[in-house]
């Protein structure tokens, strides 16, 4: 188990926003966290980032506790959170972005981040404002893989994004979880979750409500219209 959070709870103010959150990541598995706007989804994934100072429960990265460390010395242990705003710096080039991520020792190198995105290859002399959205996307995900992640958090990915482009950050989600990263994502795009997850997670009021394998979410259709408001075809 590389991830276990516990009875997860998280306050900005007296707003009681996280309520006993808990939840599992596997070895190698790809784990969505889903949810209307105002669950919790992303202050689930800045609570195990450090970004935000949970109030009460426990985060165990490889049977280590995190709660309570810096986000940075979180960062070192190999939990990567990409932020749902990307995070790039746009005055520096896409090569000199990567090279910001790079971790000493990392086996993810420029020559594996441009071959899984061959888009940032090809403009990696071009300053980071002067990419498309997806573009900017690949970029911030390829940084967090120089800092060679055991744990990829991605915050709404495909968002906003062209169907074209979404299906090429698909194809490289998928090709990074078969090199053996554990990812847990947020996405409001349920025909991209379904064809990346091994498992569910639906947020509810600062709550996890539901938990299930793909195949299970996919046929529970009662589920998707009660915790989502959505179905699949």
């Amino acid at each position: 188990m590389i991830l276990d959070v516990d009875n997860l709870h998280a306050h900005y103010g007296k707003s009681h926003v996280l309520q006993g959150v808990g939840f599992t990541v596997g070895d190698g598995e790809l784990v969505t966290l889903l949810g209307r706007n105002g669950a919790g989804k992303t202050t689930t994934l800045k609570s195990i980032a450090g970004a935000v100072t949970p109030t009460q429960g426990r985060v165990a990265f490889a049977g280590k506790p995190l709660q309570g460390q810096a986000s940075h010395v979180i960062a070192r242990q190999g939990v990567c959170l990409v932020p749902e705003h990307r995070g790039i710096f746009k005055l520096l080039t896409v090569e000199e972005n990567l090279m910001l991520g790079l971790r000493k020792r990392s086996p993810w190198q420029l020559d594996d981040v441009y071959r899984i995105f061959p888009r940032l290859k090809e403009r990696r002399r071009n300053g980071g404002g002067q990419l498309s959205g997806g573009e900017q996307q690949m970029l911030a995900i390829g940084r967090a893989l120089m800092n060679d992640p055991k744990l990829l958090m991605l915050d709404e990915p495909v968002e906003g994004l062209a169907p074209v482009i979404v299906e090429e950050i698909v194809a490289q989600l998928k090709t990074i979880k078969a090199a053996g990263v554990a990812i847990l994502l947020v996405e409001q795009n349920l025909e991209v979750c379904t064809q990346l997850a091994d498992r569910h997670c639906i947020l509810e009021q600062g709550r996890i409500v539901y938990t299930a394998d793909n195949a299970s979410f996919l046929a529970d259709e009662e589920v998707k219209d009660r915790y989502l408001g959505v179905g699949l075809a």
